[in-house]
C-alpha cells in the first residue's frame, strides 16, 4: 500500500479531504449532461483537497510589487498564521498549506488547483514536488489574470494533490504508428466511428428509442461496440481515503 504522510507543523493546519466528483457549474448542465463524460468525473476526484480554513480575499491592481497585492483574511486566528499572503509579487496570491509531505520513494505530489474546476479572474500555478526527500515545505500559489478582486470561500480548495512517480515519464518514448499497422485496433475504430456517425444521426431525427438511450455508453461500461469487455480494472467512480490523524501515546516516566 501507498504512504502519504502529511506531518502537521502548526497547531492549525487546513483540513485535507478526499477530492469530490461533483462540480457545481455540472450540476447546472442541462439534465446533468456533463457527468456523462466519464474521464471529467474521474478527474474531479483523483486526488486530495486542501480546504480554505476561512474566507480569504485577495485584490490586485495589476502592478508587480509585493504591495499591489492585498490579502484580508477573515479570521484572526488564520491571519497570526498567515494562511495566506503576497509573498512573489506580480499578481501571486500564496497560500501555506501547513504541512511538510512525505511520500514513498520515487513518488512526489503534484499540487495544482481543483481539476475542471475554473476559477475567473484567478488560475493556479502547477508543481510537481519531491516529497520523498523533501525536509521542508513548499507552497500553493495562484496568479491573478487581470487587476480586480477575488475570493476563496471556507472550505473552498485551494490546493489539490495527486501523487505522481515523477520519473516514470522519462521511460516512455512516444511512437507514431499507422493504425493500418494494427488491423484489430482499425477495425474496432472503424466500427466505432460508424456505429457512432449513425446514432448521432438518430438523436438528430430525434427516434424515440436513440432519444432515449440518451447517448452510448461503451466508455462507461469498458465495452467495445460489439459489447466485448476490454478493461477489468475499470473506474466508474472513486473513493479516496480520508486521511486519518495519528495519536501520539505519552508515557509516564
Amino acid at each position: 500500500m501507498q504512504q502519504l504522510t502529511c506531518y502537521q507543523i502548526h497547531a492549525l493546519a487546513p483540513q485535507i479531504a478526499p477530492g469530490r466528483a461533483s462540480r457545481a457549474w455540472m450540476d447546472a448542465t442541462p439534465e446533468r449532461f456533463a457527468y456523462r463524460c466519464l474521464p471529467l468525473s474521474i478527474a474531479n476526484s483523483m486526488g486530495w483537497e486542501v480546504l480554505s480554513p476561512c474566507r480569504i480575499t485577495a485584490e490586485w491592481n495589476g502592478g508587480v510589487e509585493l504591495n499591489d497585492l492585498k490579502v484580508e483574511i477573515e479570521d484572526d486566528a488564520w491571519r497570526q498564521r498567515q494562511a495566506a499572503a503576497s509573498h512573489f509579487g506580480s499578481g501571486i496570491l500564496t497560500f501555506h498549506l501547513g504541512y511538510l509531505f512525505r511520500t514513498e520513494p520515487g513518488v512526489g505530489l503534484w499540487a495544482r488547483g481543483t481539476p475542471n474546476a475554473p476559477k475567473d479572474g484567478i488560475a493556479p500555478l502547477e508543481g510537481i514536488i519531491e516529497t520523498d526527500w523533501l525536509p521542508f515545505t513548499f507552497t500553493m500559489n495562484w496568479k491573478l489574470t487581470r487587476p480586480g478582486v477575488i475570493a476563496f470561500d471556507k472550505d473552498e480548495p485551494f490546493c489539490f494533490l495527486t501523487p505522481i512517480r515523477y520519473r516514470a515519464l522519462e521511460e516512455i518514448i512516444p511512437e507514431v504508428v499507422a493504425i493500418e499497422e494494427n488491423p484489430a485496433l482499425q477495425a474496432d475504430y472503424e466500427a466505432w466511428s460508424s456505429q457512432r456517425l449513425d446514432f448521432n444521426r438518430r438523436l438528430t431525427a430525434r427516434e424515440p428509442d436513440v432519444v432515449g438511450q440518451g447517448w452510448q455508453k461503451w466508455y462507461t461500461q469498458a465495452k467495445t461496440p460489439d459489447g466485448e469487455s476490454r478493461n477489468s480494472a475499470h473506474l466508474t467512480k472513486l473513493s479516496l481515503a480520508a486521511p486519518r490523524r495519528k495519536h501520539m501515546v505519552s508515557q509516564t516516566p
